[in-house]
């Protein structure tokens, strides 16, 4: 699902989020924190923005990531910022709706697969789920983040917390009011939607905010000390 925070404002996206509360401060670490040794490891990287992610886990000793996004500036950003670190033989990088699956990811060919932030965006996550596992490994890893079930229920119009439902909010992320469109969905659908699949949750956590986000706002840091916001899942592909 496409929105000018990704397109348009794309480059101000990836100036915001290298040092913000919710990305820098929140997803960031808490998924970090769940992955496994990387060093050679063959990465996905789903819904990977300006490659954020990317750096990071080559720089941990991945052999090579594959980005995928639905945003073509995204994409280019990731392109740009591998030929500047000279990681353009380790990085493949390319434009996709990910509701569509990953038909150019070949069989059992990762041994690694993240995504953060990005499978709120798709309607139903089921043909990905299922194309997840066929491109993991056996023994390989399904790690991502999402919107946490119970923080999108403050904005249903159904009042049915497992009725799934398109969100449009405005996010001030860039600095100015740009639309978003997202899906909300009950934890027993995630949930559902992976075991389904064969793949086995190995842990599930609601992340922790950063301490320094105490003194980037304190009236923010109270909110995300007490409230949910994302949920974080570690999910493994059987042998």
């Amino acid at each position: 699902m496409k929105s000018k925070m990704y397109s348009t404002f794309a480059s101000e996206y990836d100036e915001v989020i290298q040092d913000n509360i919710y990305n820098a401060h929140l997803e960031r670490p808490t998924l970090q924190a769940m992955l496994p040794d990387l060093n050679d490891l063959d990465v996905l990287d789903l819904g990977c923005g300006s490659g954020v992610y990317a750096q990071y886990l080559l720089g941990q000793g991945a052999k090579h990531v594959t980005c995928i996004d639905y945003s073509k500036e995204m994409i280019q950003l990731v392109a740009r910022k591998a030929q500047k670190a000279d990681f353009t033989d380790k990085i493949t990088a390319y434009s996709q709706d990910l509701s569509k699956g990953l038909p150019k990811e070949k069989d059992a060919s990762a041994d690694l697969v993240i995504s953060s932030l990005m499978v709120h965006y798709i309607e139903d996550l089921n043909p990905l789920f299922s194309e997840v596992q066929r491109v993991l490994r056996a023994g390989g890893l399904f790690v991502f983040s999402t919107h946490h079930p119970f923080a999108d229920f403050e904005c249903t119009q159904s009042g049915n917390y497992f009725e799934r439902e398109l969100v449009q909010e405005e996010w001030n992320t860039v600095g100015k009011p740009v639309q978003v469109s997202f899906y909300r969905r009950s934890l027993t659908e995630i949930t559902n939607a992976l075991t389904q699949k064969g793949l086995v949750i190995t842990q599930l956590t609601e992340g922790e905010v950063s301490e320094k986000v105490k003194e980037m706002d304190a009236g923010r840091y109270e909110y995300l000390s007490k409230n949910p916001n994302f949920i974080f899942i570690k999910c493994h592909k059987l042998a």
